[in-house]
């Protein structure tokens, strides 16, 4: 069963098509890495199926109770603490003691120690904002998690940190979710499954399954799969076409 549905998303700016005829469905359970060359569409495609911007065209099902979205920046209030940024998240009825282990059993998940949870943005490493934005997201309780490129900025360590995170808590049966990422080693560790947008938004161009489950795959499987993908399938020969964070 479907978490998720969109058939024939369609959206422009400004008179400029973005995406044309995007049909596209994840699973209960399931994690959907989702890549493409810059400007083709992915982020426009995520705000979309998650409500933050309306389609010109084309129906979404969404067949989940609640979602949340982790962004590129971590995206905190800086006035209040990560206590407080994580606690905004939890819905009205939890109060009290129950509200604030809720608060601290999210950042313990999101590997948060309990001494950071009263520090303010401000005092926070990138490492730690991009974690508190996740614990936020798992406070929500949400059955289904948009992630719009939420790593990029962060070094090769705290990105693979994360990434556990993301396998340890979407996609393993309670959770399913959708990842976008320039990134086609990412893509194989953390997801079921990739898919592949048309540079140009005109749909998807296919998808491939990945083998095992994340969480089971070593680095030398990935590294081979990441291979046999970008120099021997031709599905992904444009992925990396009009990338500007490698072009620079």
């Amino acid at each position: 069963m479907s978490a998720l549905h969109l058939t024939g998303i369609g959206h422009a700016f400004l008179g400029r098509t973005v995406l044309d005829r995007v049909t596209l469905s994840i699973g209960e359970g399931e994690l959907v890495a989702l890549v493409g060359p810059s400007g083709c569409g992915k982020s426009t495609l995520l705000h979309i199926a998650a409500g933050l911007v309306e389609p010109r065209q084309g129906h979404i099902i969404r067949s989940y109770t609640r979602h949340a979205v982790v962004f590129q920046e971590p995206r905190l209030l800086p006035w209040a603490t990560a206590r407080k940024n994580i606690g905004m998240a939890i819905t009205a009825n939890c109060s009290g003691r129950d509200r604030q282990a809720h608060i601290v059993a999210a950042a313990m998940a999101a590997a948060l120690e309990e001494e950071d949870l009263d520090k303010y943005p401000v005092q926070l490493s990138g490492g730690m904002k991009q974690r508190t934005a996740i614990a936020r997201a798992l406070a929500s309780e949400a059955d289904f998690l948009f992630f719009d490129e939420p790593f990029t900025a962060l070094d090769p360590a705290l990105r693979r940190h994360m990434q556990d995170i993301v396998i340890r808590h979407v996609g393993g049966g309670k959770r399913a979710g959708l990842f976008i990422t320039h990134d086609m080693a990412e893509a194989v560790r953390i997801a079921h499954r990739i898919v592949v947008l048309d540079r140009r938004g005109n749909g998807v161009l296919g998808e491939r399954s990945v083998p095992l489950a994340p969480g089971e795959r070593d680095d030398r499987m990935i590294f081979e799969t990441v291979q046999h993908f970008m120099k021997k399938d031709p599905l992904f020969r444009h992925v990396e076409e009009l990338d500007e964070r490698r072009a620079g």
